[in-house]
């Protein structure tokens, strides 16, 4: 039995949702997100409660209905309030630039890294070294915060690089000299 498939989720005053034999569109005060839900799990909305089910017992029905939950649920909250994910650059001399959707980072290799945030996000740059992520879409906001954290992780024994803010790293100890 999926728990999480099971989760009523609440849908708010402000959100409208559309159906069309498996194709779902949730529109928001933010905007407009489109989702094709798989066969075999269907939803129904009741006063303003969405429940998710599935046809079958099925393993294939079981991992589905869950996940079309989670996804219809981020959907829901995505248009309504949206997502945001900041990113910190830590490292002496590692900053960024942000021109219109052109994003410029020094990162400590011999070149600058370019990476052009694609539509669908907002990025804004408070300083130099603090960057802000927006969307509607969750998926697209954190695959777009994973590629620029992947030009250079965070290092295990100094913690210099891009992180997300907040994030604790465990440093490792470095080798003893004269011991």
């Amino acid at each position: 039995m999926s728990r999480m498939g099971n989760k009523p989720i609440a849908l708010g005053s402000k959100v409208k949702i559309d159906v069309s034999g498996q194709d779902v569109v949730v529109t928001g005060p933010k905007g407009t997100l489109k989702h094709t839900l798989p066969d075999g799990i269907t939803f129904a909305v009741d006063k303003g409660i969405i429940t998710v089910a599935r046809d079958s017992d099925a393993r294939q029905q079981k991992m589905l209905h869950g996940t079309s939950r989670s996804l219809l649920n981020a959907m829901i909250v995505g248009v309504s309030t949206g997502f945001k994910i900041d990113l910190e650059l830590s490292g002496v001399g590692y900053r960024g630039q942000l021109a219109g959707k052109k994003l410029t980072l020094n990162l400590g290799f011999s070149k600058p890294i370019e990476y052009v945030i694609p539509d669908g996000v907002t990025a804004s740059m408070t300083d130099q070294t603090h960057l802000s992520l927006e969307s509607i879409d969750k998926q697209l906001v954190g695959h777009v915060a994973a590629t620029i954290r992947a030009f250079r992780v965070p290092d295990s024994y100094h913690g210099k690089g891009v992180r997300y803010a907040g994030e604790q790293l465990t440093l490792k100890e470095g080798k003893k000299v004269g011991a």
